[in-house]
């Protein structure tokens, strides 16, 4: 599950996509958010209940099966990760779907970030490589002109934050734009400001593709979330509830061998989270899917990989059990997953947006 193009990610923020130098995914390491869940409103359920009711439901994988695997976790091999996670980009149209919508559907999302402001503040959770950062902040910079913008990105990997650097120092138009990095997670970020006693309010938050490590996801969200201005907006994409991703890893995630916690979450575990804390918000479906035809093919060398991929398991179709792997495969066939067009199976990869209001 991933997030980003090779050598400039779409956002990295975990050390999954980190580490790999690419930046953005859905399984990777972050450390987690020790912070207190979100606030509730009267009557509403309350945030004990609530992290337990996600846990429950979105991770499923502290699961003896999964413990006693003889499987290994694709992370335990950076190398291949970064191969398998190439195919994925060239096979899929991810990239494509959240670059349309930064284009269709962001202008009308910032349109009054600033309105009155002479400087913007901008937070990016995750920056990665820059690859996204850089298109959203075009975007403000068309919509505010001549206005400076504080871009702040918060980025654990060294590598990251030098690509990114790299790509500022190649780019033009950037002259009203003061880039900061913060070599730290999101949770390291937190402490480090109340350690220091400061609350800096944002414009602009995103958070792309980096809720699957963090271990109390309402927390996280109610922090970044009271680091807004009036008229912000917070950004949040993750994998959509009624993608392939959900119906695989939600009947098989236990099976599949993991490093630390893994939690998978979708859009469709946020409204839940959002309604209790009596936020508003915005839900976008993007569509995107991913030519897995070569799974099926044995000893194709793309396919295994994307086995992998999809299964974050090192040589998912060299070491899986039998059975497992017959289970697989089948699931990866059937409609909750995929689609079959022109005798090709395209893996449903769609993602969900959710924009929070302050």
């Amino acid at each position: 599950m991933g997030w980003g193009w090779v050598g400039g990610a779409w956002t990295g923020r975990w050390l999954g996509r980190k580490v790999a130098g690419l930046g953005g995914g859905r399984l990777g390491a972050q450390p987690r958010s020790s912070a207190a869940s979100l606030a509730q409103p009267p009557g509403a359920q309350s945030s004990p209940a609530l992290r337990g009711e996600l846990q429950g439901a979105a991770c499923p994988f502290l699961h003896p099966a999964s413990m006693a695997s003889p499987m290994r976790s694709l992370m335990a091999d950076l190398d291949r990760y970064v191969q398998s996670f190439r195919v994925f980009l060239e096979k899929s149209t991810e990239h494509q779907s959240m670059q349309e919508f930064v284009e269709r559907h962001l202008p009308d999302l910032i349109a009054s970030i600033g309105n009155g402001k002479s400087t913007i503040n901008v937070l990016s959770v995750g920056g990665g490589a820059g690859e996204m950062d850089l298109q959203i902040l075009s975007k403000i910079q068309a919509r505010y002109p001549g206005v400076t913008i504080n871009n702040d990105v918060i980025e654990p990997s060294a590598d990251q934050i030098s690509k990114y650097k790299e790509r500022v120092a190649q780019a033009s138009n950037l002259e009203n734009i003061k880039f900061t990095w913060h070599k730290e997670t999101a949770n390291e970020y937190e402490s480090r400001m109340n350690a220091e006693k400061k609350t800096k309010k944002w414009d602009f938050i995103h958070m792309i593709q980096m809720l699957y490590y963090v271990k109390d996801i309402p927390a996280t969200i109610r922090y970044f979330h009271s680091l807004l201005e009036s008229q912000a907006k917070l950004l949040i994409i993750l994998v959509s509830g009624k993608s392939g991703w959900e119906t695989l890893w939600k009947k098989y995630g236990p099976s599949f061998p993991l490093e630390d916690l893994c939690c998978y979450v979708s859009s469709a575990d946020l409204p839940r989270m959002l309604d209790s804390a009596g936020l508003k918000y915005q839900l976008y479906e993007l569509p995107s899917h991913m030519d897995i035809t070569s799974c099926f093919s044995e000893g194709d060398k793309d396919g295994e990989l994307l086995l992998d991929f999809l299964t974050e398991t090192l040589e998912f179709a060299k070491t899986a059990p039998p059975e497992l792997k017959r289970q697989v495969m089948e699931e990866l066939r059937n409609p909750g997953c995929s689609e079959i067009r022109d005798g090709k199976v395209f893996f449903n990869n769609s993602l969900g947006v959710i924009v929070i209001e302050p």
